[in-house]
């Protein structure tokens, strides 16, 4: 069994940095909803999409400050 790792953050956030290491992050959205993720889960299910994003080649993370997006939507939990 590994250990999950938890980061809070203030929007959704995948970084390249953050693969394989089993965290869960966790933000609230603009309609004050705790959503969590798990960050393996959603980098692995749409690894093709990011590592094809300009943003993700570049700088190596991808980040939305609204909401998760649509393509991610169905892997969150809202508290």
């Amino acid at each position: 069994m590994s250990k999950s790792n938890l980061l809070t953050t203030k929007r959704f956030v995948i970084r390249l940095s953050l693969v394989g290491k089993n965290t869960t992050v966790s933000f609230t959205n603009k309609k004050g909803e705790e959503v969590s993720y798990n960050h393996d889960e959603v980098y692995n299910t749409h690894k093709v999409r990011f590592d094809e994003m300009p943003c993700f080649i570049k700088y190596k993370n991808y980040t939305n400050s609204n909401a998760v997006p649509a393509f991610a939507r169905t892997l969150q939990t809202i508290k």
